[in-house]
């Protein structure tokens, strides 16, 4: 059996210039970390015994004979990418936090599973490739309108900046030491407002303004205020103030893309935030619900949790190990 594991990530700044109908005319760049909350694979291999050859078990089981007919999109395509066609095989998946809350679960989900049947074939895919997989298989054989930031992050781990070019090449480089991740482990908040969010229709809506040259100046602002904040987070001190104020400005272009990023619930617990000294508030992933993050002073952060305490707080610190196989004992 081969178990793995692909970190959540918190996507700070940049988000929509991850879109490769953004960043093959322009350049994009996306600052984002992996924290400690985790999707998990178990894969092994099953004895030819039963009457289907592969069962999957995520949200739902599926006992399925063809590879074709495999409902989980992600699964079937890198089933088949690896030559699975004969074997007998079993996929559990499990995570620490629920699916459609804006963390990049599904992409971490995708990650995992990649590395983990490979594994099982015994290949060893370095960080890049596996990324780039994933990226393919979400993006190209599924047609899922999904950025690239999430792949990227779940892979790599870190607290990063991602930088993407017209050749469709990306780039990954560590921003900032453990002093400055401790000192945002200690002015973050992690919020759950709740509400599930279908984000199919949102990303859609914005890949759609992209191609049609709607949203330019938008993104245009958004990878402005993504190097201003690139500029503060490598500064020998850190201002959290100032990188707050340029997380409120970067949310406010992001809501500009289309409709339904936000919504009254959203924009309640942010005014309240706000009002009791948070620095920054926005939502998580593309819009409509899921996880809100909160920068705020260290003095503050029990006070604004007081007042947000009708939802769930998630107590989590930055990560820096991406995907890994945390077992491997192959028998067939």
């Amino acid at each position: 059996m081969i178990a793995c594991r692909a970190p959540f990530r918190i996507s700070l700044f940049g988000g929509g210039t991850d879109f490769p109908d953004w960043y093959k005319k322009n350049d994009g760049m996306v600052i984002a970390g992996s924290i400690n909350k985790y999707c998990y694979i178990n894969v092994r291999y099953l004895p030819p015994v039963f009457k289907f050859n592969y069962r999957l078990r995520y949200h739902h089981t599926e006992q399925v004979k063809n590879i074709n007919n495999i409902n989980h999109g992600p699964y079937r395509e890198i089933l088949k990418y690896f030559n699975y066609q004969k074997d007998h095989i079993e996929i559990v998946h499990s995570a620490d936090l629920p699916s459609l809350s804006g963390l990049g679960g599904s992409s971490s989900s995708t990650v995992c599973a990649i590395h983990a049947i490979s594994a099982l074939r015994d290949e060893l895919l370095n960080k890049k490739k596996i990324a780039k997989l994933a990226i393919d298989i979400e993006q190209k054989r599924l047609k899922e309108s999904v950025g690239s930031q999430d792949q990227i992050t779940a892979a790599f781990g870190g607290f990063n900046l991602i930088e993407f070019n017209s050749s469709k090449n990306f780039y990954v480089q560590n921003i900032i030491g453990q002093k400055k991740i401790d000192t945002l482990n200690k002015s973050s908040i992690l919020l759950y407002t709740g509400i599930r969010r279908l984000s199919e229709k949102i990303e859609k809506n914005k890949i759609k303004k992209i191609k049609n040259g709607l949203n330019e100046k938008i993104l245009d602002t958004i990878n402005d205020i993504t190097k201003k904040a690139l500029t503060e987070f490598t500064k020998r001190e850190m201002n959290l103030k100032k990188i707050g104020k340029l997380m409120n400005l970067y949310w406010e272009e992001k809501k500009k893309l289309t409709k339904g990023v936000t919504n009254k619930h959203v924009d309640n617990i942010c005014n309240i935030a706000h009002k009791n000294g948070a620095y920054g508030c926005k939502l998580l992933g593309s819009g409509g619900g899921g996880f809100v993050y909160i920068l705020c002073s260290p003095k503050n952060k029990r006070k604004i949790e007081k007042k947000l305490s009708k939802f769930k707080i998630v107590n989590f610190v930055f990560e820096n190990s991406g995907s890994t196989i945390i077992y491997n004992q192959t028998l067939k």
